[in-house]
């Protein structure tokens, strides 16, 4: 099994120099992240030409991160992501011994490998800390893009369990207004993939002020985001580097959050979706 607390190690490492990072720097994180055992497998020089920078580069990233070489920054991520990959290797060679042509079979091979890496970077522990912080009376969601998909899904399953969701949407003069109200025994969820949203720094910035409890849930950019949330749960949406992006792996993220708080809430969030029933029935009646 992967030992995700050393995964979560290395990204508190990104974090904690994430304000020091070039752009460079940052985009050679990212695909780290894309594809962490091709990379722990891999020399400096093959890693740098995968962006095409000069060795160098990834030097120094090495060192900015803690570690006294390059060599000794690949002996940690071999232990973090090699460890016990048996099972996911024989079924990524599964899956390109059995490739077949069309957009569908790629598609769904391309997602059975994003959710297979899903395991090397967020553990079940992190799961439960996720529900734990969304446990609470009202829970503020911020979603730009493609991410507000994510954040009308998770407004509508945290209403079924009978928690009060406020949806941060609109402009800057909206989202100030939408925020009056946050409270410290509130929450705010945040979802950002492919770079930082704009409004991110304010809604966290604002969280921090009245301290209330944030979680992120991001693909690559996650350990790069400034301010750094309280829990951050960051996951390639693709399972390669060239791989269409979709939202699958945030997606199964959140329902098993949901999953974890429903079980954390018991009889309380059966109650609710019982009382949910009840309602339907009267409006279809």
């Amino acid at each position: 099994m992967p030992n995700t607390e050393q995964k979560k190690v290395l990204i508190e490492r990104v974090q904690d120099v994430a304000n020091s990072l070039t752009e460079t720097e940052q985009r050679l994180i990212s695909e780290l992240l894309k594809a962490p055992r091709e990379i722990a497998l891999g020399t400096s020089s093959e890693f740098a030409a995968r962006l095409g920078v000069h060795e160098a580069t990834t030097s120094r990233l090495s060192r900015k991160l803690g570690f006294s070489s390059y060599a000794h920054f690949r002996d940690h991520l071999r232990d973090e992501f090699l460890r016990g990959s048996a099972p996911a290797s024989r079924m990524s060679a599964t899956l390109n011994h059995t490739r077949s042509q069309g957009f569908l079979p790629l598609l769904i091979e391309q997602e059975i490998a994003a959710l297979l890496a899903v395991s090397d970077l967020v553990g079940d522990s992190q799961i439960i800390d996720a529900a734990t912080l969304l446990d609470r009376d009202s829970v503020f969601i911020h979603g730009h893009g493609n991410a507000e998909t994510l954040a009308v899904m998770m407004e509508r399953r945290l209403r079924r369990l009978g928690i009060t969701t406020q949806r941060l949407t609109g402009n800057r003069r909206d989202l100030a207004e939408q925020m009056l109200t946050l409270r410290s025994s509130d929450c705010v969820l945040l979802f950002a993939f492919r770079r930082q949203p704009p409004d991110y720094a304010h809604v966290m910035e604002i969280a921090q002020e009245v301290t209330a409890p944030t979680l992120a849930i991001c693909g690559t950019i996650g350990p790069a985001l400034q301010p750094r949330p309280d829990l951050l749960l960051s996951a390639p949406r693709a399972g390669s580097t060239d791989s269409y992006q979709t939202l699958t792996v945030p997606m199964a993220l959140c329902n098993a959050i949901i999953l974890a708080l429903a079980d954390r809430r018991g009889a309380a969030a059966l109650a609710k979706l019982e009382r949910l029933g009840t309602l339907i029935a009267k409006f279809e009646g």
